[in-house]
């Protein structure tokens, strides 16, 4: 039987903990690609294969899911075909993980020798047991001088329990590896050269795939593709008997509505990529072209007997922004999408791949509520549309509040932080009036002099905290945090302290206007950069907004002084990113994101109209 050679399994961990580089490496060492070939399909950087994006490539993080195929030959010469899907480790990307988990049979849970399981180890995890997928444990970076790979088993199982698993998933493999390296191991007493036990635990522990061939056709369609030349690509796996090439299919979609279609081209996945095949049998991940319309989460059923598949559940947005066509003075300047109906396209489009999104219309034609897992989530989102040449205003990010019986409620989130032992007072005094509930604190394992912090926090607690830890804590803590569940509304949290500096003049900054300011603040510019009245061009030292001329220039003379002039003071500007600009902003301002700038903004641009406002407010 085909699906009893079948192996499909799927990496998790938390974020940086190296699952990524173990399918890289897992792909170097499988023996299906030549010398150099790899290293070439990477670009030329070892350890970027599957993090094709370049998004992932500059922060080191995995976005989207992506799937590669392997053949391996056990020591009994039985040739096996391991479909592997790695995943992203962020929270914030959840949906990507749920829909991929219903592929697989199994998990290589990936968790750092040193720090142990972190709030996304448990995500991931609990995802995966609710699927009931048979679970590996690689203790990763074991060459690490500071590793503690019994510890790390021991927190690993104590999570388990903590999920509620059950004794066939207690009973887990334990490996030890160094992706870096390329080796892993049973007992690190026997040290070995080469990822051969991780291959051999996949073959022995990940289950085939429980499937019925003799059944009519069902697919289950878990991920989009697009090609310029067949259009939607649908890829999911054969739940039930067997797909063929130009065969006539049912595909039912979440609302129960049946199409009549027929399979264009189909593919199986080879090494990185996918290749052509006449069939595909119940148990292997394909890919489908030529179905229009598909929808993740549709099933591709036989036409004769046609029945759906379960629907993928996806956990439901608990963050939103409005974004909004640009309309400041500078519009159209850099961007090559600036209206209202190019916004509107790449939104939708993007609800077709990104499950975990949601777009709704907003107060007027231009704008539009978009609503995702977390500011991460959108922040990717805001990154790929400035990339593509798109402009857009964006407001604050506010959380997404449920009515349930009566009384509202807001997301709660995980929050994991290890820092130095000097700094645990700052930490605690920033935490606690952010509605906080402490869950432990203890010293970390194998590092006396760092606490290790667990707290149940308000998702809005969250916005600007992470920079204002790092200031704290010389940069030295490391923050995660995951959602959790909704609870009852905790009470007002404490806003920006600070006010902001506003431009009155639209021109060029010049130095001598910010040496005269230079005991206001901080600048977000500096000398030459173009500014517009209402632009928010820095932070002021007070908890009040005032109106500065950043483009005032010195007035020439001739008349000659005996002094030279004193050099003009100008601080270094402080530089946020997208992400940081959405925690920073309050009501009344906007991120204006465009293809070469990101600027902060007033709402209302005019002074006037900002008094008017306000009176009327007040």
């Amino acid at each position: 039987m085909y699906a009893e050679t079948v192996r499909n399994v799927a990496i998790i961990a938390h974020v940086d903990h190296g699952k990524t580089t173990l399918v890289d490496q897992l792909l170097y060492q499988s023996g299906m690609f030549r010398e150099g070939e790899l290293d070439k399909l990477a670009g030329g950087e070892y350890g970027l294969i599957m993090d094709s994006n370049p998004i992932e490539r500059e922060r080191g993080i995995t976005i989207l899911s992506k799937n590669c195929a392997i053949q391996y030959i056990d020591a009994d010469s039985s040739v096996y075909k391991i479909n592997i899907v790695d995943t992203p480790g962020h929270a914030d990307f959840g949906g990507e993980v749920e829909r991929v988990l219903k592929m697989t049979d199994g998990v290589l849970l990936v968790v750092d020798a040193f720090e142990g399981p972190m709030p996304q180890t448990r995500f991931v995890l609990g995802k995966a047991l609710q699927h009931g997928l048979k679970p590996i444990l690689v203790v990763n970076k074991a060459d690490r001088l500071d590793s503690r790979p019994d510890d790390v088993v021991n927190e690993v199982f104590d999570l388990f329990v903590d999920l509620g698993a059950d004794d066939e998933a207690l009973d887990f493999p334990v490996l030890f590896a160094s992706a870096k390296e390329g080796w892993a191991t049973k007992d690190l007493a026997k040290p070995n050269d080469n990822l051969k036990p991780v291959y051999d635990a996949i073959i022995r522990s990940v289950p085939a795939p429980k499937v019925d061939p003799d059944r009519p056709l069902q697919m289950l369609v878990t991920t989009l593709e697009y090609s310029d030349y067949v259009g939607r690509v649908a890829i999911g796996k054969v739940f039930a008997g067997r797909l063929t090439q130009a065969q006539p299919v049912t595909v039912i979609d979440k609302d129960g509505r049946h199409t009549q279609q027929k399979v264009v081209q189909l593919y199986e996945f080879e090494r990185l990529g996918k290749k052509p095949s006449l069939t595909a049998q119940a148990g292997d991940i394909c890919a489908v072209a030529g179905l229009d319309p598909v929808d993740i989460g549709d099933t591709i059923a036989c036409p004769d007997e046609p029945s759906a598949l379960p629907i993928v559940a996806i956990d439901e947005p608990t963050m939103s922004m409005t974004f909004h066509v640009n309309n400041g003075p500078f519009a159209g300047k850099e961007g090559k999408y600036v209206t209202s109906l190019n916004l509107r396209d790449r939104l939708y489009k993007e609800l077709q791949t990104n499950v975990a999104l949601r777009v709704q219309p907003g107060g007027n034609a231009d704008a539009y509520i978009v609503s995702g897992r977390g500011l991460m989530h959108l922040g990717i989102l805001l990154e790929n549309m400035r990339r593509e040449g798109y402009e857009v205003c964006v407001g604050k990010p506010e959380v997404i509040i449920k009515m349930v019986n009566g009384f509202r409620q807001e997301p709660i989130e995980r929050l994991v932080i290890e820092c130095p032992a000097e700094c645990q007072s700052a930490v605690m005094s920033l935490i606690g009036n952010r509605r906080s509930e402490m869950l432990k604190m203890d010293s970390k394992r194998g590092v006396s002099d760092y606490v290790h912090m667990e707290f149940m926090i308000p998702s809005r607690g969250l916005f600007g905290l992470n920079a204002r830890i790092l200031t704290a804590t010389q940069g030295r803590a490391v923050m995660h945090h995951t959602f959790e569940r909704y609870e009852p509304m905790r009470g007002s949290i404490p806003q920006r302290q600070a006010g902001v500096m506003i431009a009155t003049e639209t021109g060029i900054v010049t130095a001598y206007a910010l040496d005269a300011l230079y005991d206001r603040g901080v600048f977000f510019v500096k000398p030459g950069d173009e500014v517009y009245e209402g632009q928010v061009v820095g932070e002021h030292c007070k908890d009040n907004d005032i109106p500065v001329n950043a483009t005032k220039a010195k007035q020439l003379t001739n008349i000659r002084t005996s002094s030279k002039d004193d050099a003009a003071r100008v601080r270094p500007p402080r530089l946020m990113s997208l992400e940081v600009c959405l925690e920073y902003i309050q009501q009344d301002e906007l991120v204006e994101v465009c293809p070469k700038s990101i600027r902060v903004r007033k709402r209302l641009l005019k002074e006037t109209d900002r008094r008017r406002a306000a009176r009327r407010t007040g």
